[in-house]
């Protein structure tokens, strides 16, 4: 697994499952008056955490080129969710509720206030639920092409490859195909506006992640659709702050969605940014972009 330099793994023991997170520690980060206590334990600052997307090979690597910019400034958590990378990936199937839990009880066991949370794709989606369900955890939501996949009842359960993961036996195979060397480059190569953004290591760090012991669970529950629902139900109930960044060449969900999304309350969603040439992976296809952004709507959501 990879980990930026200046940071650390810790865990938090969930509902679910012990779940592992990154964060910045050390001499590296430490600036007057704001350092580290004597246990390593950061304070004095805002905290921002960087949740990542559902998919074969997710981890917090995926935010792994944006968060280290922040972490001379913030106080940075960056968690792989339960099911995903150094996580417990427990032998069940995943459901919307199940990610909703792990979301709010992660920033319950390490944040003292309201948060800042950047989330993508699926992920976003469960934020957008959890802010719903407790406003009192969340200051302000940046998501990156947030989707419940099955929004504006679409239902992406129907497709081909959903069926395939229904079937036993068969679900296995596709999970092997598709989280091999080769299935991991040429899914990105069709995601990614221009395949030449992808690294080398971004296809390692997701193989690995792929293939740790009941890493297919988490992921065949998407691919089965048991983790998607309908993100249009709950947009109206949302009163936290929130961006959308989306990518104008995203497969699967694309801009059109998204604005659909963000006009269903508009009181929230205080902007809709469409990133032209990128595709379905803003954080690993232009992570410079994506910290310029934050950067900028921090301070526009906090007021």
């Amino acid at each position: 697994m990879f980990i930026p330099l200046g940071f650390v793994q810790r865990s938090v023991l969930t509902s679910l499952g012990k779940m592992a997170y990154y964060t910045n520690q050390g001499e590296l980060w430490a600036t007057d008056g704001v350092g580290d206590t004597p246990s390593g334990t950061l304070r004095e600052r805002e905290t921002l955490i960087f949740f990542h997307g559902i998919g074969g090979g997710a981890s917090a690597y995926a935010w792994s080129k944006v968060y280290p910019a922040f972490a001379a400034e913030y106080r940075v958590l960056a968690p792989d969710l339960i099911g995903w990378g150094r996580s417990d990936r427990p032998e069940q199937n995943y459901l919307p509720a199940d990610y909703i839990a792990m979301l709010i009880e992660f920033i319950e066991q390490t944040c003292q206030a309201p948060v800042t949370i950047i989330a993508s794709s699926l992920t976003g989606a469960f934020a957008i639920r959890a802010a719903v369900k407790r406003p009192d955890l969340f200051k302000s939501l940046i998501l990156t092409l947030p989707s419940g996949i099955k929004d504006f009842r679409q239902y992406y359960s129907n497709s081909f490859f959903a069926q395939i993961a229904s079937v036993p036996i068969l679900d296995r195979v596709l999970y092997a195909g598709q989280v091999s060397s080769f299935g991991i480059r040429d899914f990105f190569e069709r995601v990614f506006a221009q395949p030449n953004r992808l690294s080398p290591e971004i296809v390692e760090a997701f193989v690995q992640s792929a293939q740790q012991p009941n890493a297919e669970y988490a992921a065949l529950s998407f691919l089965q659709g048991n983790s998607s629902f309908d993100l249009s139900e709950y947009i109206p109930r949302l009163t936290t702050p929130t961006i959308f960044i989306w990518g104008s060449q995203a497969k699967f969900t694309g801009p059109d969605v998204g604005r659909r999304l963000a006009n269903l309350n508009p009181q929230a969603i205080q902007a809709f940014i469409e990133l032209e040439d990128v595709g379905l992976n803003p954080e690993l296809e232009v992570p410079e972009v994506i910290i310029g952004l934050i950067r900028k709507y921090l301070p526009v959501l906090a007021q």
